[in-house]
């Protein structure tokens, strides 16, 4: 009886950056009865002009609602560099082409790609930044950028997106747990741990009993 718990993200969410401690501590929950993270990359934006003054002041005014909500650290300064085109596909397909290489090193690069784009400014919409990222991630270089340029990891990215979007996922960040095919949601949109694993918790010991 197969049980996983299921992230569906886009490491260019500010929302899941917030939640980021959130879901470390839902995963080593889970992991503790057995159970393991699969990361979904959901798609957020497929922007192709770079943003301009008044686009950026936008997006990091979500970034100042996110990090009064969650205190989580933003480097606003350096946010959103010049001339960054806000397509969060690059970061998606870096995930999933982890997750086809060592599903272990889907959640480090999760984060490292978070913490490199919210608090040092860097553009991870480039695939050299995403390269060297997948190495502090722990996986080969080489076999990245062979996998991370194919088209079928562009499909296979889509195709994450697409079981999102057939799920009737329309925002970040959302948790399902799943035994046997079963889907249960934990959450769709930021909560707190406090909140949440209570919910993990009661499901983790159904599931136990089932």
């Amino acid at each position: 009886m197969a049980s996983r718990l299921i992230y569906v993200m886009d490491p260019m969410c500010s929302w899941c950056w917030g939640f980021a401690p959130v879901m470390q501590a839902l995963a080593e929950q889970a992991a503790a009865a057995g159970v393991p993270l699969h990361l979904v990359a959901g798609g957020l934006r497929r922007e192709q002009q770079p943003l301009d003054a008044k686009g950026r002041e936008r997006i990091l005014g979500y970034w100042d609602s996110v990090a009064q909500a969650t205190g989580q650290a933003f480097d606003r300064a350096a946010g959103m560099p010049a001339g960054m085109c806000y397509d969060t596909e690059p970061a998606c397909r870096a995930l999933v082409t982890a997750r086809t290489l060592d599903p272990a090193r889907v959640w480090p690069l999760a984060l490292g790609i978070q913490e490199a784009f919210y608090t040092q400014g860097r553009d991870v919409t480039q695939a050299a930044e995403l390269r060297q990222l997948a190495v502090q991630a722990g996986l080969d270089e080489a076999a990245f950028a062979g996998q991370f340029d194919s088209q079928a990891l562009r499909e296979a990215t889509h195709a994450d997106c697409e079981w999102a979007l057939n799920l009737g996922i329309a925002g970040f960040p959302t948790v399902l747990a799943e035994h046997d095919g079963r889907l249960a949601l934990l959450t769709n949109g930021y909560q707190p741990q406090q909140a949440l694993a209570p919910l993990l918790g009661r499901w983790l010991e159904h599931r136990a009993h089932a």
